[in-house]
């Protein structure tokens, strides 16, 4: 068993308050839970409004697999307009 871990730091540069990130991240969360079936949650970042740090986990039997799903999320991140992907983390236990 493999559980993989990745860290997105994201920048909202349209969010001019608490507010309009939170639509933003909501937004984001759900598409990624939805669409991936993966554990989703903003674990840093909370009061700054326009930067977020969202956690994924995931467990899986294989890397690649895991690998394969990190990919084609943060591909996701990337097609969305609202948000600038500033730094991913990777890790595997």
């Amino acid at each position: 068993m493999i559980v993989g871990l990745l860290t997105l730091d994201l920048h909202i540069p349209e969010a001019h308050s608490l507010k309009e990130k939170r639509f933003v991240i909501k937004s984001l969360i759900d598409r990624i839970k939805n669409k991936f079936n993966v554990s989703v949650a903003e674990v840093d970042a909370n009061d700054l409004w326009q930067r977020s740090v969202i956690g994924i986990a995931m467990v899986a039997n294989e890397t690649q697999f895991i690998n394969k799903v990190f990919e084609n999320i943060k591909n996701v991140v990337y097609d969305i307009h609202d948000v600038e992907l500033i730094d991913s983390r990777l890790e595997l236990l």
